[in-house]
C-alpha cells in the first residue's frame, strides 16, 4: 500500500498576516530609536508693537527647522506641524530689523521643543521689512466736471458725498504718497434725474492699506432747464 505525502495548501491570508506583523514590529523598533534628524515647519509669531508699525512683506508663518530625536517625536512634529505653539520671536527694533536673527530664534525654538533637539534654522536669512504705521484723513469731494447731463439738464443742488472724508493708514510711505483731497468720479452717463449712488473707493485698494470706508454715497437733484420762447420779431 502506497503512502500519499501530506502537503500544507498555501494559506494567503495568515502570510498577508504575518507579513504585517513583521512590519509592524519593525516600524515600532524604529521608531523606539534615537539619532533620526528631519527638517520640520514648525509656525512662528512674531511679537512687536503693531499699533506703531507694520510689516511691509507678508510675514512668514513657519520656518523651517532640522531637529533630532527618537522616531515618535520626530513623526509627532511631521505629521502635527501645526497644532503646536507657534514660537515667538519678538522683534526689538522694527525699522532696523531687515532678516531673522536665526540664533536667537534656534535658542528659543530649543526652550519651546522639549522633546528633540532643535540643530538649526534651516533658512540661513529670512527677510522682514518694517515701516511705521501712519493714518491720514482725506478729504472726498464729488468731480463735478464728470458729471455727465443728459441734453437740457442741470445739477440744481449742493452735490452731497457721504461721508466728507476718509481715513486711511497703512505704513508711511504708502500714506505719505495719498492725496489730501480725492476727486470722486461720477460713472453714469446722460443723467437725466435726481442722483443717489455708491461709489467705490477703488484708489486705496492696497493689501497694507486699511480704510475706514470703501464706499461712499454721492446725491445731488437735477433739473430740466426751461427753455424760453423764442422772441417776437420787432415790427
Amino acid at each position: 500500500m502506497t503512502n500519499t505525502p501530506n502537503t500544507t495548501s498555501f494559506q494567503p491570508t495568515k502570510a498577508l498576516l504575518c507579513l504585517l506583523a513583521a512590519a509592524l514590529f519593525w516600524l515600532l523598533n524604529a521608531l523606539n530609536k534615537t539619532g533620526y534628524s528631519l527638517n520640520i515647519d514648525y509656525p512662528i509669531h512674531f511679537v512687536y508693537n503693531d499699533t506703531a508699525y507694520v510689516p511691509v512683506t507678508p510675514l512668514p508663518r513657519t520656518v523651517r527647522v532640522n531637529v533630532s530625536g527618537d522616531g515618535w517625536g520626530l513623526l509627532r512634529h511631521s505629521w502635527l506641524p501645526f497644532q503646536v505653539e507657534p514660537v515667538d520671536y519678538p522683534v526689538q527694533a522694527p525699522l532696523r530689523a531687515s532678516v531673522i536673527n536665526t540664533s536667537s530664534l534656534t535658542a528659543a525654538l530649543a526652550e519651546q521643543i522639549k522633546r528633540l533637539k532643535v540643530n538649526y534654522v534651516v533658512a540661513d536669512t529670512v527677510d522682514i521689512a518694517f515701516d511705521r504705521r501712519i493714518t491720514k484723513t482725506i478729504r472726498l469731494r464729488a468731480d463735478s466736471t464728470s458729471i455727465n447731463l443728459a441734453p437740457g439738464y442741470a445739477v440744481s443742488s449742493v452735490i452731497n458725498v457721504t461721508p466728507g472724508s476718509v481715513t486711511v493708514t497703512g505704513p508711511q510711505r504708502l500714506v505719505r504718497g495719498l492725496p489730501d483731497t480725492l476727486q470722486l468720479k461720477i460713472s453714469r452717463k446722460r443723467i437725466a434725474d435726481n442722483y443717489d449712488d455708491e461709489v467705490p473707493l477703488t484708489q486705496f485698494r492696497h493689501p497694507q492699506l486699511q480704510t475706514s470706508a470703501n464706499r461712499v454715497l454721492i446725491s445731488f437733484e437735477v433739473g430740466q432747464l426751461l427753455s424760453l420762447p423764442a422772441s417776437s420779431s420787432a415790427n
